[in-house]
Formats: C-alpha cells, sequence, structure tokens
C-alpha cells in the first residue's frame, strides 16, 4: 500500500496555486486601484479551472472561507446545480425579501401615460 507524501500530491500543487489566486482575486476585488478587463478575465478564469480541479474537501472549504471572492466564484459556477448553496441563508433569505418589496412597489405605481389635452 502506497500513501501520498504531502510534497508528491499534484492536488497540493493545485491547491496552493488556487489559494494564491484567491488571494490574488480577493485583493483586486477589495481595492479601489482599477484593474485591467483582460487581465481581471484571465485571473478569474483561471481559478476557476483550479477550482474544478480541486475535490470537494476540508482544505476547499477553507479556502472558499478564507476568500469570500473565490467563494462567489465557485457558487455562480454551480448556480444551476446548487443555486446559492454558499451563501448564508439569512443573507439570501433577506435579499429575495428586498427583491419582492421592491417588485411590489414597482408593480403598485400607476403607469404614467401622456396626458392628451384635446390637441393633437
Amino acid at each position: 500500500m502506497q500513501s501520498a507524501h504531502p510534497s508528491t500530491d499534484p492536488a497540493l500543487g493545485v491547491f496552493r496555486t488556487a489559494a494564491l489566486l484567491a488571494e490574488l482575486l480577493q485583493r483586486v476585488e477589495s481595492s479601489a486601484q482599477p484593474v485591467g478587463a483582460s487581465q481581471y478575465r484571465r485571473l478569474v478564469r483561471h481559478l476557476a479551472h483550479l477550482l474544478d480541479d480541486l475535490p470537494p474537501d476540508a482544505r476547499l472549504d477553507a479556502l472558499l472561507k478564507a476568500f469570500p471572492a473565490a467563494a462567489a466564484l465557485y457558487e455562480n459556477k454551480r448556480y444551476e446545480q446548487a443555486g446559492l448553496c454558499r451563501s448564508p441563508l439569512d443573507d439570501s433569505l433577506e435579499s429575495e425579501l428586498h427583491a419582492r418589496a421592491v417588485i411590489d412597489k414597482a408593480r403598485a405605481k400607476p403607469s404614467r401615460q401622456p396626458r392628451n389635452n384635446g390637441k393633437g
């Protein structure tokens, strides 16, 4: 029986790279400095591919808890299958209730139609 030594575990290298990119994405998201759109897309695309390659284990969970921007990316990539599975339930519920209130308010407003004062 062979056991994988941490230094020879290929998933460890992927995890380390993903952690570095997750930290970079978090810094970019938090920064007031502008970042080029193509640089941002490359960063997100690369991190997204790495997140796809990581097993859903405690290490991935820890990474996503440490870097909210990476967690949002991870969740958005899996939205069709799992919805907002990583978002706190209270936040999700609050967002839904707020959206419902805005929609109801918009429906309640009378539509503005131009008045025709007998001219025309």
